[in-house]
């Protein structure tokens, strides 16, 4: 990924000329859809876990403790391999997200976009024809390495071709479809519950659905004039700004891509800058936002929601359905955040429970280290929930109260608000007047910044 992720702002970003054009848009919501393909991903194994078709198949020993419990339900579905079932896919995405860094300096966005489309396809293959658990496990790291793809490409794709007035709003439509996913994989389960014996490979099979739309897609939309300006291709890069911004007045926003590409070319070492002071801010926000983001428990609901309601004593399609209503809650509380996030500021959503994933902070080797902190604990919290559950029962939820009241003070005294700045304006008008932050500031090591030598 280049270290000028979201450099097309600039300064005084929001003076660019340009509209929301009908080629952004489209853009937008076709390199989204890698995020519906996430979010599917993330609805589906729950469900899919839940059904005695599957359980038989793959796990018979949970199957026969699910239906013999009567007094303790928390433990019915504790096992190590039916919960990898759910983690493997994110420990693959933290491997093949630094991959994918690379290759989106290297090939593109736009390539990147169809190689996570055809990664999904494969796993998607895997899955719905698997006999064994190996097959099983091999098609969620496939799905995996999708979900690295597109996670570093999708974000910074919207993020380079989006005016930077609708830049966060456009930027959560990845996180919308990522919602909407989960949604539709609910209610897909709820329908093929019922269908005896192969419905889960129908579920599964569903995931195919948007890695077609997207690899196809991909071949529609252009490439961000970023990655080709970056690549040498000066003259198409400011022929593709021309037709996303509406306009022939691009010569400033074109102008700031050219430098930014330029001092990103000075960068030599982007993860030994990134232990320099001035870098203390962004690096710890953007990391430790994604440690609360697992530990408030809100995938473990997305994973597990039906096992969860099973537990608590809820049938079958009782279970599935209450799944349903939780990712239709999810996705409205997401489309609002769409709307006012460049309203009213991220440090407001956050604080008021809209936890969202907005890294424009980062730089090449943050947003890496941003990403795969959010996998690993993405992992760890999926691979470990339904241990925990059968050992700590009810009190489970208390634990994960304490991470949200932790998330809470560190949104409101830690997090500074980067409403309306560009993001080479970040260390000047948010960092260094932050009240916590302002310490990690020397003068030398500015003046080094500013010569473009630090520009990671």
């Amino acid at each position: 990924m280049p270290a000028f992720r979201m450099a097309v702002a600039g300064p005084g970003g929001s003076d660019f000329t340009g509209k929301l054009t009908s080629q952004v848009l489209i853009c937008s919501i076709i390199a989204a859809f890698g995020g519906l393909m996430f979010g599917y991903d993330i609805g589906i194994s729950g469900g899919v876990t839940s059904m005695d078709d599957f359980l038989i198949k793959f796990f018979p020993t949970v199957y026969e403790r699910k239906h013999r419990a009567k007094e303790d339900n928390y433990c019915k579905y504790d096992n190590q391999f039916l919960q990898l079932f759910t983690s493997s896919l994110y420990l693959a995405a933290i491997v093949f997200s630094l991959l994918a860094s690379f290759l989106c300096k290297t090939m593109g966005r736009k390539p990147t976009m169809q190689i996570a489309s055809l990664c999904f396809f494969v796993g998607v293959i895997f899955n719905v024809t698997a006999m064994n658990l190996p097959m099983l496990i091999i098609g969620r790291i496939c799905l995996g390495a999708g979900v690295g793809f597109a996670n570093q490409a999708v974000p910074l794709f919207i993020s380079e071709i989006s005016p930077p007035k609708y830049r966060g709003g456009l930027n959560i439509c990845f996180q919308l479809l990522i919602t909407v996913g989960i949604l539709i994989a609910n209610t897909v389960n709820y329908g093929t519950s019922k269908i005896h014996p192969w419905g889960w490979r129908l579920s599964l099979g569903g995931a195919g659905v948007p890695a077609i739309f997207l690899g196809l897609g991909s071949l529609i939309i252009v490439e961000t004039p970023t990655s080709l300006i970056e690549r040498g291709k000066n003259e198409e890069g400011l022929a593709t700004l021309k037709k996303i911004r509406g306009t022939n007045e691009v010569n400033k926003e074109y102008e700031e891509i050219l430098k930014a590409t330029d001092l990103a070319k000075q960068v030599k070492h982007p993860f030994r800058n990134l232990i320099r002071r001035s870098r203390r801010g962004p690096l710890v926000c953007g990391t430790i936002l994604q440690i609360f983001q697992q530990f408030t428990g809100i995938n473990v609901i997305m994973f597990y929601a039906p096992v969860l309601f099973q537990t608590m004593g809820f049938g079958g399609d009782a279970s599935l359905l209450s799944a349903v209503a939780t990712g239709t809650v999810n996705s409205v509380s997401t489309l609002v955040a769409v709307f006012c996030v460049d309203k009213i500021g991220r440090k407001v959503l956050l604080i008021q429970a809209a936890v969202q994933m907005l890294l424009a902070q980062t730089r090449t080797a943050g947003f890496f280290c941003a990403v795969s902190m959010n996998m690993f604990c993405t992992f760890l919290i999926a691979q470990v929930f339904l241990t925990m559950l059968c050992h700590m029962k009810s009190g489970i939820c208390f634990f994960f109260a304490v991470w949200i009241v932790l998330m809470g003070a560190f949104a409101i005294f830690m997090l500074p608000e980067t409403k309306g700045v560009s993001i080479d304006e970040m260390n000047e008008k948010v960092w260094r007047k932050h009240w916590f932050w302002k310490r990690f500031f020397d003068e030398d090591e500015l003046k080094t910044q500013d010569k473009g030598e630090d520009f990671s």
